[in-house]
């Protein structure tokens, strides 16, 4: 027996996704459990229905799921069929590849596995007897990272996750994963721990940068795009944290409290869509509680959500450390237990053993472990493709510079423009002041640290322990800067405002680079610039009204020195490439294309939560709580549009050295969603690229906000080009869940359809009338 599941082709904003059909058996258990049909949970699943084949010697067997002809499931199937218990048990229990002084105790005594790539995140040892390949498992996220070490691999990180959102340019988030999946497959790994989509509820969340920003659309679409570029490679990609880790402080216990439709519309849409379009090999689940049980041992998210209605045909890893049980983690949806000895037992190791020996685990559930295991592995061609060790002196570092510099440039979002840039080639006197400007850029902190080529451009900042150091990448703004002016620039770090001042006073223009740090395990404080950088702005702007601010940070911060300068940049952390970039921008070499995927907000007053929710110095045996229905589905400027607030700057904002035009905006119903035809015309005198946004809302219903994003795309113009461009809104994004029938209904009536260039401006709009239709739960 099997599960059926008919092949469809759906489409986001046009691109075609294959929902592959399946006839999977190690999907059967967790479907069986889920439906109510407890007599299937035990007389049928892998084991039986291979009870029922004749036996095959395990070389025979092994010859067989070695043919390439044959599907991953049936593969899977086959190799599974070959294994033993023990095997079975080895494939889903994984080591930490790093040897840490505190891991080593009385209790733990850990050392990292010898056959593991050193200082690195993980590790499952392969079973040679049959040929299956070990899991070498990095960090990632901007690229291939390296746990904290003396010797560094030196590779290429791209802009943050959110700059790449800013980017709103699904080539450029397929082209970026496919050069750091490039990376991670010649360094030796075969599974890359990237793929973050956690909202940005919370601006003030210290890994809001590794993430797509606040827009379950855009976020799920940008990461859905990066996993398809990083596993072209042969190599597996995570889909990461599942879910609702949105926050630091506390993220180990603190309790998420959320109604299930507010869920499916917001978090859990944004991992839908990546899911649907990314085709992960794996899912990671989360360190925090989701109404009340920890997220790796949550039946409703992991059995129900995204195994039975999604149709998930992979593995769930755990974070490290985020186990908490064994017998009740493997009975709710987790897979593999990643990273011993982070967490405080080896759960899946020999308690998951005896919970088999004494039938409170049943055998079904291992074998629906091992074989999500295996399904992921030759979908994505770690058999027929293994990896060969560290390659890496065949990594393209020079083309590879070039990528993560073109995704910095169309990342970057110029936020306030009076007329200071591109700059002048009449400038004689340039003062660039603060940021290490003249030494590199900023990078974001943690376990998904990439260290560049060339080593540390300011040693010996931030914390000495983890989430640290403070990395600043050696691309220096100031020298770029310099290569393309003949104006003579100057050099201030900004420590002594006076003296800050009065080189601005000298110059013909000031530019002040403005960084925050951001980092895994600690949230901000507030979202203030730190180091007192507020204060250095305010002088040198006082000092020479012709000042331009370049921000790298992490998110959304305040600016309470917007009105006394003439632009404003964001820079996001831009990669190794990112000095350069900013540089092309600055020049005018490229026009900025950017657009926020974040509202920035004006006040801490604005937020759902004005004060975070939790303490950072809450004992781990503490349960602190967050409760997000007090926004629910309404994130970002879903909740600004419903409280009538104003920010600093709306979502999707961005300006260009350019202008764009829309025009000629209609809207018809098409198939479950709706079809919207426009026109694009640069009227401005440069090439630029327009970044088109369709919302849509209700003229009546229970919607969480008055809008939506609907469909966007990104559009490339000469000066005085017309494009005529079709963007198609999908049905989901029309749809409210409804969790009494688990189905997503469209409701009858007229919906309003605007587009714009960001969530405030509206350049057209019309109405389409909808009929009520009923949608499935899950697309494949």
């Amino acid at each position: 027996m099997s599960v059926a599941h008919t092949s469809r082709v759906v489409k986001f904003m046009g691109v075609p996704i294959a929902m592959g059909g399946f006839s999977f058996k190690c999907t059967l258990v967790t479907v069986a459990r889920l439906i109510g049909v407890p007599g299937l949970l035990f007389s049928v699943g892998v084991t039986a229905a291979l009870s029922q084949q004749p036996a095959a010697s395990p070389s025979a067997v092994s010859a067989e799921w070695r043919d390439t002809s044959l599907p991953a499931e049936r593969r899977a199937d086959l190799a599974l069929a070959a294994m033993s218990r023990a095997e079975k048990l080895q494939l889903v229990f994984g080591y930490f590849s790093t040897q840490a002084p505190w891991m080593i105790s009385a209790t733990k005594n850990f050392v990292a596995p010898d056959a593991g790539r050193v200082n690195s995140a993980g590790y499952v040892p392969g079973i040679e007897r049959l040929g299956i390949p070990a899991l070498w498992e990095t960090d990632a996220g901007e690229g291939v990272a390296t746990q904290r070490s003396p010797n560094p691999r030196e590779r290429t990180a791209l802009p943050s996750g959110l700059a790449l959102a800013a980017s709103w340019d699904r080539q450029n988030a397929f082209a970026g994963g496919a050069m750091i999946g490039n990376e991670a497959r010649l360094s030796g790994f075969n599974v890359q721990l990237a793929g973050g989509v956690n909202l940005l509820r919370e601006p003030r969340n210290g890994r809001n940068f590794e993430y797509a920003g606040e827009d379950p659309l855009l976020a799920g679409t940008i990461v859905g795009f990066e996993i398809q570029g990083i596993q072209s490679n042969h190599i597996i990609s995570t889909l990461k944290h599942f879910a609702f880790n949105d926050q630091e402080t506390n993220r180990g216990t603190i309790d998420v409290a959320i109604d299930e439709t507010a869920a499916r519309e917001s978090d859990l849409l944004a991992f839908q869509i990546a899911n649907e379009i990314g085709k992960p090999g794996s899912v990671m689940c989360s360190y925090n509680r989701v109404n009340g049980a920890a997220a790796c041992e949550n039946d409703w998210l992991l059995n129900q959500v995204l195994k039975a209605d999604w149709r998930f045909k992979g593995y769930v890893m755990s974070d490290w450390g985020a186990v908490r049980s064994t017998v009740e983690a493997a009975k709710a949806g987790l897979d593999q237990e990643s990273g011993w000895a982070f967490d405080a037992s080896a759960y899946f190791g020999g308690a998951l053993r005896e919970a088999l020996n004494y039938g409170h685990v049943d055998q079904s559930r291992l074998d629906d472990m091992a074989c999500r295991i295996l399904f992921a592995m030759f979908a994505n061609g770690l058999f027929d493709n293994p990896i060969l060790g560290d390659q890496s002196a065949q990594i393209n570092f020079s083309a590879h510079a070039s990528v993560t510099r073109s995704a910095a440039e169309d990342s970057i979002v110029l936020l306030k423009n009076d007329d200071l840039l591109p700059l002048k080639s009449s400038l004689k006197t340039i003062a660039v002041i603060g940021g290490h400007a003249d030494k590199g850029v900023l990078s974001g902190g943690g376990s998904s640290q990439v260290y560049p080529i060339g080593g540390l451009a300011v040693p010996n900042e931030g914390p000495k322990d983890f989430p640290g150091p403070m990395v600043f990448y050696p691309s220096a703004p100031m020298k770029a800067l310099q290569s393309r002016s003949s104006a003579t620039i100057t050099y201030a770090d900004g420590n002594d405002l006076d003296a800050a001042a009065g080189l601005a006073s000298r110059s013909d223009i000031a530019i002040v680079f403005a960084t925050q740090w951001a980092a895994e395990s600690l949230d901000l404080p507030n979202l203030d610039l730190p180091n007192g950088q507020d204060a250095l702005i305010a002088a040198v702007a006082k000092a020479n009204p012709r000042t331009i601010v370049v921000l790298e940070t992490g998110g959304p911060v305040f600016m309470p020195w917007l009105s006394q300068v003439g632009a404003v940049l964001e820079a996001w952390y831009p990669g190794t490439s990112g000095g350069e970039a900013i540089a092309r921008i600055l020049s005018g070499e490229v026009d900025p294309s950017g657009h926020l995927p974040a509202t920035f907000p004006a006040s801490l007053s604005q937020l759902p939560r004005p004060q975070l929710d939790g303490d950072a110095k809450l004992d781990e045996d503490a349960h602190p709580s967050t409760n997000y229905n007090v926004e629910g589905a309404a994130v970002g400027y879903k909740w600004f549009d419903k409280r009538a607030l104003t920010p600093l700057f709306p979502f999707g904002y961005g300006l260009s050295f350019t202008r764009f035009d829309l025009g000629g905006l209609s809207a018809e119903p098409a198939g479950e969603g709706i079809r919207v035809s426009l026109s694009v015309r640069n009227v401005g005198k440069v090439e630029g690229k327009a970044v088109v946004q369709a919302y849509v809302g209700r003229e009546s219903g229970s919607w969480e906000a008055p809008k939506r994003l609907g469909s966007f795309d990104k559009v490339e113009l000469a000066a005085g080009e017309s494009k005529s461009i079709t963007l198609d809104i999908d049905p989901l994004l029309l749809a409210t869940f409804d969790p009494s029938s688990k189905k997503w209904l469209i409701e009858p009536g007229d919906y309003k359809v605007i587009v714009g260039q960001s969530a405030t401006d509206v350049a057209a709009s019309t109405t389409v009338h909808l009929d009520f239709r009923e949608l499935e739960i899950g697309r494949h």
